[in-house]
């Protein structure tokens, strides 16, 4: 028998939107970048999968770095202020971006919390994604550098799983590694599978938990503001593997004495 070919009453038959969706996010994604570049602002955008430990990094970083520069983090969940709250406790402001169903963040939406906002007021914004390692690594949101958790806890393979995520990052932060004991997580598998995707992505391990390997992750954020608000280039030590090297950076102007 012949099926029908008209639209059933009451249906919707939805044209592909997605790459005129993602042109106008480029054009946002470049407003966001020209008013960073414009007050001399860093802009992280933190992505992982979640559960991986975004959070709990967060707050050790922004305790680390509130007297050595000026610090807004902006928060990405489907729903709550639970993460923006945790950050307000160290001190530090943060907006809350609830998103509702959809499951990443756009540069729209970056736009819109940063209205509330004067940027002069701020060196760094760290933008805290939504959890998921598939959909937010299509939307530039106008950051300067792109860090991405794996936690051990999610297993050494899946640089390769999800590659476009890790194709975009600039630094991959192997979280949770205080667990390593405890979960079948090879360090030098997953390290070998980042590689895979891109031959120079750099790779740091550390626990947020117990501290461990934080100060080389501090030391690769201190250099990348201190190489922006200097217009100096890294020096070649600042990209070590093992994290030697590493210039020791001075606080910006406005937190200094």
């Amino acid at each position: 028998m012949p099926q029908p070919t008209q639209p059933v009453p009451g249906a919707v038959q939805c044209a592909d939107v997605s790459l005129q969706l993602l042109k106008a996010n480029d054009w946002a994604a470049r407003t966001v970048r020209d008013r960073m570049a414009a007050h001399g602002v860093m802009l992280i955008n933190l992505t992982s999968s979640a559960g991986s430990g975004k959070t709990l990094l967060l707050e050790r970083t922004v305790v680390a770095l509130k007297d050595f520069c000026r610090i807004l983090v902006l928060e990405g969940d489907l729903e709550t202020e639970r993460d923006a709250d945790r950050i307000r406790r160290h001190g530090v402001p943060a907006i809350q971006i609830t998103t509702g169903t959809t499951c990443h963040l756009e540069a729209p939406m970056i736009l819109q919390a940063l209205e509330r906002v004067d940027l002069a007021d701020y060196d760094l914004v760290i933008v805290e994604n939504v959890g998921n390692l598939v959909c937010p690594a299509a939307y530039d949101l106008g950051e300067s550098l792109r860090v991405t958790l794996l936690a051990v806890t999610e297993g050494d393979d899946k640089p390769r799983k999800y590659p476009r995520m890790f194709l975009s990052t600039d630094l991959v932060v192997l979280s949770k590694a205080d667990l390593l004991p405890h979960v079948p997580f090879s360090v030098d598998a997953a390290i070998a599978d980042c590689r895979a995707v891109r031959a120079d992505l750099e790779v740091h391990v550390l626990s947020a938990h117990t501290g461990d390997g934080m100060t080389r992750w501090l030391d690769w954020l201190r250099d990348r503001m201190a190489a922006l608000w200097t217009g100096e280039p890294l020096a070649p030590g600042a990209s070590l593997p093992d994290g030697e090297g590493l210039p020791t950076a001075t606080a910006h102007p406005a937190t200094a004495g």
